[in-house]
């Protein structure tokens, strides 16, 4: 029998082994074609049958860090009872999608949300042979984050709540100038009306939309030829998007001037642009049918900011969706709250604790000398010491799994850190911000060296995401307190040795996370309010 230490870096070994397989997928568009081959693996020719729903998970979540150990997919959200989670949503977004599409696979995001309404006696329709999207009007300015269609003028009237049409030219996060060359922009009310260049208006300018993308389907002679095209490929060697690579080969009017333009690029890769010119050539000619939803809405909740905008704001949102402000909690009248626009989510608010406008707080357990700021994050805490938690703080905490004993570690950074940014040279770290200070003022407070030792990966760059600054502790509720006396330390300028306790980074975090325990804790929360709610259901 191996000793615990052996056993232990056996798993490690074999999680790099999976992480570099994943690696190996790059990014939605390669991980689209390693799972059509999973399929033929799996099903053999049957899989051409299937009906199919593919949802990208959204790789590390760098930008909805709370998210990152079980994926964005299984996000949860302020409505139901219990909680619903973002896949479940999913599911009640599309349920009447199977029953009207042919055999294909139906491909979407897992943090977006898709809100429609079209009349009693119509339905929408995948059945028509190549690419079909769904479209839905939005700002200018949306567009020039998104997808935009340039609509066919012969078959688009820009009526009633649902029309079906066809796509000339695909276009991936164009600027406002692209959009109005290529004819995307459309006058509101009569969106068949392309509005011309020049000088405009406010009102006009107000009045005017593009169709912006969400989900789309292909069928399964399209998914037939890119699995072809993967295993000609082999090992991909560049990253892949499933909009941006593989729609903007679509329709009459695409040409292949994108596969050079890399503007959108956060990392460029040498063979990006043949492997591109390698799709255009397999995709070129083929129709890009487009649905439109004209009395819709797509919300996107990837980020810090998105998630408490949409959670706590009085946003559409939180609106048509009915979120709630306390969803599946305890939450004693006599805790205190400045006002609704907070979002409590399968929590124990204990009484006297004192949560902020516009903060939310997830699996936590939040005790009576508590005080959390505005605009915060609170995930997965246990948090039982008299403390005032800082504005702007996000606060996660994960069980780990070392040497097969669970330890707990808790993240700790603001809302407006940049967990993506990254430098090459450690000369450089000094440029890397945590809550508003230079990373490199903070690790002298904290004592921690700066060496080669520092970040847990050269080949993710340098950044707040690889530092190894977090304390592993032995119980969920030290390493929160350890984790704030580290932002403590850092907005007083005092110092707070981490001298003598192991440090991981945030990706290391991940490498070692102990998903069973981390829902077992989810799970006594849970039974406590299940307990809960019977006892005041038996006291009536």
């Amino acid at each position: 029998m191996p000793v615990a230490g052996e056993r232990s870096a056996a798993r490690r070994e074999a999680m790099g082994r999976r992480l570099a397989r994943f690696a190996a997928l790059r990014g939605n568009g390669g991980s689209t074609l390693h799972v059509l081959r999973c399929l033929e693996d799996l099903y053999g020719d049957k899989w051409t049958s299937f009906i199919m729903l593919l949802i990208h998970s959204g790789g590390y979540s760098r930008r909805l860090p709370n998210a990152s150990a079980l994926g964005k997919i299984f996000t949860a959200l302020p409505f139901g009872d219990p909680i619903y989670q973002m896949l479940e949503l999913k599911l009640a977004m599309y349920i009447d999608f199977p029953s009207h599409m042919k055999p294909g696979i139906l491909i979407t995001c897992s943090d977006d949300i898709e809100l429609y309404s079209i009349g009693v006696e119509e339905t929408i329709t995948f059945d028509k042979p190549g690419f079909t999207a769904l479209a839905h009007p939005s700002d200018l300015t949306v567009g020039t984050t998104h997808g935009v269609f340039v609509l066919d003028p012969s078959s688009f009237s820009g009526k009633g709540e649902l029309e079906y049409t066809s796509c000339r030219h695909f276009l991936h996060k164009p600027d406002i100038e692209t959009m109005r060359q290529c004819g995307a922009v459309c006058v509101r009310g009569n969106c068949s009306q392309l509005s011309s260049s020049g000088d405009h208006s406010d009102s006009e300018m107000d009045s005017e939309c593009v169709y912006t993308d969400s989900i789309f389907y292909m069928d399964h002679s399209i998914a037939k030829q890119l699995l072809t095209f993967y295993k000609q490929m082999g090992t991909l060697c560049c990253e892949i998007d499933a909009y941006g690579d593989f729609l903007q080969a679509l329709g009459p009017g695409a040409t292949q001037d994108y596969t050079t333009n890399t503007s959108n690029i956060t990392k460029e890769e040498s063979q990006l642009v043949e492997v591109r010119q390698k799709l255009y050539s397999l995709l070129k000619g083929t129709t890009l049918n487009v649905i439109v939803l004209n009395n819709s809405k797509f919300y996107h909740i990837g980020t810090m900011q998105e998630y408490l905008f949409h959670f706590t704001s009085d946003s559409k949102l939180k609106f048509e969706l009915n979120l709630l402000s306390v969803a599946f909690s305890i939450f004693s009248d006599k805790a205190e709250t400045l006002d609704q626009s907070a979002s409590i989510i399968q929590s124990i608010l204990e009484p006297g604790c004192f949560i902020g406008p516009g903060s939310v707080i997830e699996y936590s357990r939040i005790g009576p000398e508590v005080s959390v700021g505005k605009n915060s994050i609170i995930s997965g805490s246990y948090i039982n010491l008299k403390v005032d938690i800082p504005s702007n703080c996000f606060l996660s905490s994960l069980s780990i799994k070392i040497n097969d004993q669970v330890k707990y570690v808790s993240m700790v950074f603001s809302v407006e850190d940049d967990l993506k940014k990254s430098v090459k040279l450690l000369s450089d770290i000094h440029s890397l911000q945590f809550f508003g200070v230079s990373l490199l003022v903070c690790l002298d407070l904290w004592g921690v060296k700066i060496s080669d030792l520092l970040f847990s990966s050269e080949n993710t760059g340098l950044g707040l995401w690889t530092a190894r600054i977090f304390p592993v502790c032995s119980t969920l509720s030290e390493s929160v307190r350890m984790s704030l006396k580290m932002l403590n330390s850092v907005q007083h300028m005092s110092a707070f040795k981490l001298n003598g306790f192991k440090l991981l980074s945030v990706e290391e975090m991940l490498t070692y996370k102990d998903v069973e325990d981390t829902l077992k804790f989810r799970k006594q929360i849970y039974d406590e309010i299940r307990l809960q709610r019977r006892k005041e259901k038996s006291d009536l």
